[in-house]
C-alpha cells in the first residue's frame, strides 16, 4: 500500500476537480498495473483489470479515506469480471456525480456500462480544444458524451457539429451542454455511423476544426489499424483549406509514428503542429504506447 499512498499524495486534487490518483495500466509500478483510482469531487472511483481480496480492498478504502476524509463513497469497478459490475468500499454514490474540469462540468453516469461518461485522461485535448476553437466549426467525431464540444463551445466555437452512434451517450452530451449554460442551437448531436455518412457530413462541412477521438475498438464499425487509414483519407473532403485536426490515439499496439505515417500518406495536405500526451498523472513504461494527442494543420 506504502506505492499507492505516495502515488496519490503526489496527485492530489485541485479544488475539488477531477483528477487520476493512481494509474497503474501505464505500468511502471510493479504488481498494480490492474489498478486505477480516479477522484470526483466526493466520488472515488477505482478501477479493477484483475481480482483483488476483500482484506486488500478494505485495506485500500481504509487508505483512502485517510487521505481524503471529506470522501463520501468509494465506488469498485470490476473490469476483470463480466458486465463490468460495481461494488462499494464505502457510502452511495452522489445523487448527481459529477466530473470537474477547470471551469466545464461534465456529468457521469457510473452505473451505466463500462464507462463512466468521462474520460479523465484528456484533459489535456480538451484544453487544446479551448485553446483552438474560438470562432471556428467544428466536426467532433466518435463525439461520446460530448466532453470536446462542451470545451469548444465554452471557448467560443460557432458551431460544433457532434457524431456518435451511442444515442445515450449523445444525450448524455445534450445534458453536458445544459448544465453548462451552452445555447443548444450551436450545437448538432447526430446518431450516425461515421462511414455511412461522409456525404451527410460533407454537406454540413467544411469544418475549421475536426476532432477525431475513436475508441480501440468497436466491433466492427472501427477497428484501430484498419479503420484510422479510412478516416484520415476522408478528412480531407471535409476541412477548409488552412484547416486543423485533432487526433486522439489511444491503441496500445499503435504508436504516435502510426498514425505520423498514416496521416503522411492519406493526408499529405497537413503537417502536425504538436504531439501531446495526457500529463504526468498517467506515466507509461512505454511512452511511445500510450494516448497520445496529435494535432495537424493544413500547409
Amino acid at each position: 500500500m506504502q506505492i499507492i499512498k505516495t502515488e496519490i499524495l503526489s496527485h492530489l486534487p485541485r479544488d475539488g476537480g477531477a483528477r487520476r490518483l493512481f494509474h497503474g495500466r501505464g505500468r511502471t509500478f510493479p504488481g498494480y498495473q490492474d489498478l486505477v483510482i480516479d477522484s470526483y469531487g466526493p466520488l472515488i472511483w477505482v478501477t479493477l483489470f484483475a481480482e483483488r481480496q476483500g482484506e486488500w480492498l478494505l485495506q485500500l478504502c481504509d487508505l483512502l479515506r485517510s487521505i481524503q476524509p471529506a470522501t463520501e463513497c468509494i465506488a469498485v469497478q470490476r473490469r476483470d469480471l463480466p458486465e463490468a459490475p460495481l461494488e462499494f468500499l464505502f457510502g452511495a454514490l452522489p445523487i448527481k456525480p459529477q466530473a470537474q474540469e477547470e471551469d466545464l462540468t461534465y456529468l457521469l453516469r457510473p452505473q451505466r456500462g463500462q464507462n463512466i461518461g468521462f474520460f479523465i485522461d484528456m484533459a489535456a485535448g480538451r484544453a487544446l480544444v479551448r485553446k483552438l476553437a474560438s470562432g471556428k466549426k467544428v466536426l467532433n467525431l466518435f463525439a461520446y458524451s460530448c466532453s470536446f464540444s462542451v470545451a469548444a463551445l465554452s471557448a467560443g466555437a460557432h458551431q460544433v457539429v457532434n457524431v456518435d452512434m451511442n444515442r445515450g451517450a449523445l444525450e448524455l452530451g445534450r445534458k453536458n451542454h445544459q448544465y453548462n449554460g451552452l445555447d443548444l442551437r450551436s450545437a448538432a448531436f447526430m446518431p450516425l455511423e461515421i462511414f455511412r455518412s461522409m456525404s451527410r457530413l460533407r454537406k454540413l462541412g467544411p469544418f475549421d476544426l475536426i476532432i477525431c477521438d475513436p475508441p480501440f475498438s468497436q466491433g466492427k464499425s472501427f477497428t484501430a489499424e484498419i479503420h484510422w487509414p479510412k478516416l484520415v483519407a476522408r478528412l480531407g473532403q471535409l476541412l477548409v483549406p488552412g484547416g486543423e485536426v485533432i487526433a486522439c490515439l489511444n491503441a496500445p499496439h499503435m504508436s504516435s509514428d502510426n498514425l505520423r505515417d498514416i496521416f503522411a500518406v492519406e493526408l499529405p495536405a497537413v503537417r502536425e503542429q504538436s504531439c501531446i500526451g495526457p500529463g504526468d498523472d498517467f506515466p507509461e513504461a512505454d511512452q511511445t504506447r500510450g494516448l497520445s494527442i496529435q494535432h495537424f494543420v493544413s500547409i
